[in-house]
């Protein structure tokens, strides 16, 4: 027990005495993978260096090297007597390995020789197989060669099992009655009796159309080869006859509005891959005669504003579209039919209402006079719709855009040139209005058509203008972002030329401000219409404005509608917080008024200066004038109708507490300079009492001058007091008011404010 309880501490990892400790490798270094058989050196070390420094690495490396080279030689020194006596028990290698040689170089040229036999078999077995690949090549050749000619010949008989075209089919025309009848006499209107023939004829030419198209496979596989030239001629007449034979059936079909054939012969051009035939067809022989006759491009046809309407031509084609194209369009797109590769949609009807549009009413996409433009395009659109709702899907309508004529279609219609011109007649127009040296208010309400909101002509324009953004026959949705700039951009015009106004008359001048001009020679009633205008315009923004915006742009995301709403009142408030700019105008042009009464200030001075005058006993004339310039701006009759209560509380306000405080510094001032006078008036006298040899004790029991100027002041803020409580303002709420008391009243009334 004794032993146990005083056994020898644990060797650490850093032990320099005795034999490395096997458990002194750090976690993440596992010499035991070293012996796996598919440890790699380089990828074990790169994914340790991700997180163990090289150093660190490199040291651990060398301490286990260290350790693995120690237990090799205690390994050599463990059995060192074996180790020595090793060779001495090698005898007779030499004859042992001689005796094994033998049995192995047996061994070694029977394998020899096996392997010169199978690499023969296999050489023999390669050359068969590539001899039976070049045989399975030229039969597939012969058999695609002779299905080349077999269908060839299957095409040109079924050919001549069409009813015998006129000679004239080859070249691609008919005449009017080869229309209508077949060469061998029989006509379609008479085939009533069994299958119809015009039925029978397109569902053979279905069948060849498909044969035909298997040609073409075949074409694609057997391309250069002598055989398929030799017969190059044969296909092509074989191709021209189907293609002409098609389009007369075609032709046929539309004229009798047979819907089995057609839809036989659309399916036939469709295994030929030809949809573009079909399309130009039905162009040229259904859509393009109405197109002519709603509208005519010929030479005598002179454009004018009035011709380039494009109104009633649209409701003309709807109608015949409806009367003359409806039955191939649901043709065209019955379902899993594979017709839906035909547009005729896009490449019979819309090409050729572009084309009748382009040659015969050019005008219509000019956008030099907007107001015919848009109307136009508008009726554009609603065609276009028009014409989607004969798309059976969303997929197809998608497919219907992206048509190359749809594509240019739109592209006729510019509507940035278009914006341009709207935002030069708009912006064009408020400019126009702010660049006037005077406010000009209306004369008579029913000048303007916002006249009941604003009375200036610059914020009336400002209010058109807005309206004009949104108004239906200026408005194009697709550029409705442009339109929302274009308004904010009016905001601040208005705002820049707003507040440009009231910075150069703070300034007192325009040199700087060009376009300032209005604001010198405005008098404070005139900003009356400014603050009440001011008001109307931020109600019609961020009220019926705002309303009227989102439900134009309802069909939008709800996000896009909130930036929409925050991008409008974010415009109505830049106006809004104009208003106390204005106000302090207003206050500024009422205090400098007041403060030409309060100059008369400087005569209390001479008044009493080294004069025999009593003590006052009434207030000065002056003080009645100093605020009779506010109470007859806030009795008068503009202040009346656009002040309320609020802004007529805040504009008094302002004014009295500005007044108040240049009035204590003009009394502080003069009473300032009246005591040091004083002072210095005293020891003058002083002096010359002692120079004189007058006794000192002699005093003046006479009240100083200073004391009359005071008591002149104390009289006249006492009186001016009662001004201002007559106006609703109490006195003592003004913090300079409480100051200029403190200034001048007498000693024994200085912590009581009283009139």
């Amino acid at each position: 027990m004794a032993t146990d309880l005083h056994s020898p501490l644990p060797k650490s990892a850093t032990d320099l005495f005795g034999d490395p400790i096997e458990d002194s490798h750090p976690l993440w270094l596992n010499p035991s993978k070293f012996s796996a058989p598919e440890f790699d050196p380089e990828s074990y070390i790169s994914d340790l260096r991700t997180f163990v420094p090289f150093d660190t690495l490199r040291s651990e490396l060398r301490s286990h090297l260290g350790a693995l080279k120690h237990e090799l030689v205690e390994l050599i020194n463990r059995d060192y007597v074996d180790f020595v006596s090793l060779s001495t028990k090698l005898v007779d290698v030499d004859a042992a390995v001689v005796r094994m040689r033998a049995p192995l170089l047996e061994i070694k040229e029977k394998i020899l020789s096996f392997r010169a036999s199978v690499e023969g078999s296999l050489s023999t077995l390669q050359s068969r197989l590539k001899q039976r690949a070049q045989a399975n090549e030229a039969r597939d050749v012969l058999e695609l060669l002779l299905d080349t000619f077999h269908v060839v010949s299957k095409v040109e008989k079924l050919i001549k099992e069409l009813p015998s075209v006129p000679a004239d089919w080859s070249s691609g025309t008919v005449t009017s009655t080869e229309k209508g009848q077949l060469s061998n006499g029989i006509s379609f209107q008479h085939a009533e009796k069994g299958t119809n023939i015009r039925e029978t004829q397109s569902m053979l030419l279905e069948r060849i159309a498909s044969e035909m198209n298997r040609l073409k496979f075949y074409i694609v596989h057997a391309q250069n080869m002598p055989f398929i030239e030799n017969m190059e001629k044969r296909i092509q007449n074989a191709s021209l006859l189907l293609d002409t034979s098609l389009g007369h059936c075609f032709v046929d079909g539309l004229e009798h509005r047979d819907a089995n054939a057609i839809y036989n012969c659309l399916r036939a051009y469709a295994a030929i891959d030809n949809t573009s035939s079909p399309e130009n067809i039905f162009r040229s022989t259904v859509v393009a005669p109405f197109i002519q006759r709603v509208i005519p491009h010929g030479s005598s046809i002179v454009g004018g504003s009035s011709g380039d309407e494009l109104e009633q031509d649209y409701e003309r084609i709807k109608q015949y579209i409806e009367d003359d194209c409806k039955f191939l369009l649901e043709i065209s797109s019955t379902e899993n039919s594979g017709l839906h590769v035909f547009s005729f949609l896009a490449n019979s009807i819309l090409k050729e209402v572009l084309s009748a549009i382009t040659k015969g009413k050019p005008g219509a996409f000019s956008p030099g006079r907007p107001t015919e433009f848009l109307k136009n395009y508008k009726s554009t659109l609603d065609f276009l719709g028009y014409m989607e709702g004969y798309c059976p899907s969303r997929s197809a309508v998608a497919r219907f855009r992206a048509e190359a004529v749809y594509v240019e279609f739109i592209k006729q219609w510019n509507i940035g040139v278009y914006f341009s011109l709207r935002f030069q007649e708009i912006a064009g127009a408020l400019d126009s209005a702010l660049m006037t040296t005077s406010l000009i208010p209306i004369q008579n309400s029913s000048d303007q058509e916002y006249s009941k909101s604003c009375m200036l002509k610059q914020s009336i324009s400002l209010m058109n203008c807005l309206r004009s953004c949104w108004r239906d026959d200026v408005l194009v949705l697709s550029c409705s972002d442009k339109f929302l700039r274009l308004f904010l951009q009016l905001l601040s015009r208005y705002s820049n030329w707003l507040s440009a106004g009231l910075n150069a008359r703070k300034a007192g001048n325009t040199s700087a401000n060009s376009g300032s001009e209005w604001a010198i020679s405005a008098a404070a009633d005139d900003f009356l219409y400014i603050i009440h205008d001011l008001r109307r315009l931020v109600e019609e923004v961020c009220g019926d404005y705002l309303e009227h915006v989102l439900g134009l742009l309802k069909s939008c995301s709800s996000e896009v509608l909130d930036l929409v709403k925050q991008s409008i009142l974010q415009g109505g408030n830049s106006l809004q917080i104009l208003q106390p700019l204005v106000i302090n105008s207003i206050v500024e042009t009422l205090v400098e008024k007041s403060v030409e009464d309060l100059r008369h200030l400087k005569g209390i001075t001479a008044t009493y200066r080294m004069t025999n005058k009593p003590l006052p006993v009434r207030h000065s004339p002056y003080v009645s004038g100093i605020l009779r310039p506010l109470k007859a701006f806030l009795e008068g009759e503009r202040a009346a109708t656009y002040l309320t209560s609020e802004l007529r509380k805040e504009l008094l306000q302002g004014a009295t507490y500005e007044i108040t405080h240049r009035y204590y510094e003009l009394a502080a001032d003069l009473v300032s300079v009246a005591r040091r006078t004083e002072s210095s008036l005293q020891k003058i006298r002083l002096g010359a009492q002692r120079r004189a040899g007058a006794s000192s004790d002699v005093s003046d029991h006479n009240v100083s001058d200073t004391d009359k100027i005071c008591m002149q002041l104390f009289l006249d803020i006492q009186e001016y007091g009662r001004n201002l409580a007559s106006l609703g303002i109490d006195a003592a709420d003004i913090p300079a008011y409480r100051s200029l008391w403190q200034c001048v009243a007498p000693s024994e009334r200085q912590n009581t404010i009283s009139f």
